[in-house]
């Protein structure tokens, strides 16, 4: 909303129907909101490109990561910035054998189940309990699989396409989780 406020033009994009849904109701007119799916759908030009929740890592593999990067840097503008974070493979040695993860509220309650079953590969299993208006409960699933990739490697890729980029364990002052890790990088004037 600062940015829509700031009087520029956003696009909001997002995977999930649902979280787009959410983004029209916030913003209603303000912003263009609509699903892209990288790589291959084109990315309009950008003053800046931010990404926060790791998209890039659901991606199916290295080849579709390093073109949507590539797609990335092609649409930033001469001065543009870019900030996203991404899952290095760090994150799955950190969560190798990860015990469940459960908590109760009285009106939601989650379990989430952690697997690597590969260096490459990180998967949570999450189970949603949510109270329906008859007092009985439902359950509904989600499997979120994730790339990881050797984030270090990133800043070359982003260079050989104009960008100098720069990884770092966060986002100003808001550290991120071990093995998540922020990419941050302008498009020279």
């Amino acid at each position: 909303m600062q940015l829509i406020a700031a009087g520029h033009r956003v696009v909001a994009t997002d995977a999930s129907p649902a979280m787009l849904e959410i983004a029209r109701e916030v913003v209603g007119d303000a912003a263009e909101v609509r699903r892209l799916t990288l790589p291959d759908d084109p990315l309009p030009e950008a003053d800046a490109i931010v990404a926060v929740g790791h998209p890039f890592n659901y991606l199916p593999d290295l080849d579709a990561f390093d073109r949507a990067l590539v797609a990335l840097a092609c649409a930033l503008r001469p001065g543009g910035a870019v900030a996203f974070d991404a899952c290095d493979l760090q994150w799955g040695r950190a969560r190798q054998g990860a015990a469940k993860f459960a908590k109760v509220e009285p009106d939601w309650a989650i379990i989430i189940a952690f697997s690597v079953p590969s260096p490459e590969r990180f998967i949570r299993d999450i189970t949603v309990f949510l109270p329906n208006e008859d007092g009985s409960w439902r359950s509904d699933r989600e499997r979120h699989e994730n790339l990881l990739v050797d984030v270090s490697r990133i800043p070359a890729l982003l260079a050989e396409h104009g960008i100098p980029a720069k990884v770092t364990s966060s986002f100003g002052a808001e550290t991120l989780p071990e093995g998540l890790l922020a990419v941050t990088g302008q498009r020279p004037a």
